[in-house]
């Protein structure tokens, strides 16, 4: 395999047509230029330069050789201006991965705030569920939204949590529903409710069950349809009432009425499993603080 380096020597050579030339401007001196040069040649297999009175000029592999050696030259210029660009968060692309509810409320107007600072950067995005399940198999994304507890561990692998934001969960009621006259609902209320599920099992299910279960009581579900506008409709209908996220609140059907709930507030918490690596980017850690100021 030819040495890169040592074809730049040549190249130095060839350009300045003397061996004494090139090494001043390298900084070598004229002997380690001469063993570069015989150490091509040894790889090439072939003569490289040839004397001409005090000076040498390439052979026509010399002039080949030479020829690479300044294309090479440019494809790393580029290379080292591509990555000076990346590396300042100038260019490049970040594959963020994100659950529903999260696109409108949170993603959207965080990127709009992220294409300001960083107009060239490509943002690849897909949709996966609250768990992060990717929606490709071997899908390794820079940023993922999740629901995770303030104190989960860390996942396993070069990934790292980053709280975004709270989500806290609100009472829907039918409109003539006895408690809908208040503002504020304890928890504990609800415990003789028929339930309206809105949540699959997972992450933001289990924040609700385990906010139930610190009020006492384990809530009873005559309907489960897993999808907030439709809960919102059940409800609607007086089949019952449901606790459903604030961020998936965006449309509120008009036969219903939100509450704020305590004793405890049930709350979803979404943070961002990042990759390690990514963390080095500045465009990725500008889309945090995006994320992060809703």
């Amino acid at each position: 395999m030819l040495d890169v380096r040592r074809m730049q020597v040549l190249r130095a050579v060839v350009t300045s047509g003397s061996v004494t030339a090139a090494a001043a401007h390298l900084g070598y001196t004229p002997s380690a230029v001469s063993q570069q040069v015989a150490a091509l040649e040894k790889e090439a297999g072939i003569e490289l330069l040839e004397r001409v009175g005090r000076g040498v000029r390439p052979t026509a592999a010399g002039r080949l050789l030479t020829e690479h050696a300044a294309l090479i030259g440019r494809q790393v210029a580029e290379a080292e201006t591509a990555l000076a660009d990346l590396r300042a968060g100038r260019t490049g692309r970040i594959s963020v991965r994100y659950f529903a509810t999260a696109g409108a409320e949170l993603v959207a107007p965080a990127l709009a705030r992220f294409r300001t600072a960083h107009p060239d950067v490509r943002v690849d995005l897909r949709l996966v569920d609250q768990s992060g399940t990717a929606a490709a198999e071997g899908d390794e994304p820079d940023v993922t939204l999740v629901v995770r507890p303030r104190n989960a561990p860390s996942p396993s692998g070069p990934l790292r949590l980053v709280h975004l934001r709270d989500d806290p969960y609100r009472a829907v009621l039918p409109k003539n529903h006895p408690l809908a006259v208040r503002r504020t609902i304890d928890l504990a209320d609800l415990a003789d409710e028929a339930w309206v599920g809105s949540e699959r099992p997972g992450p933001c299910l289990d924040a609700v069950l385990e906010a139930c279960a610190a009020a006492g009581f384990t809530p009873g579900y005559t309907v489960e349809c897993e999808e907030y506008a439709t809960a919102q409709g059940f409800v609607a209908a007086g089949l019952g009432i449901s606790l459903i996220p604030l961020m998936g609140l965006g449309s509120r059907h008009p036969n219903v009425v939100v509450r704020t709930v305590r004793a405890p507030e049930p709350v979803r918490t979404i943070q961002a499993e990042v990759r390690e690596s990514s963390l080095a980017l500045p465009a990725v850690r500008t889309l945090l603080t995006a994320l992060q100021e809703g």
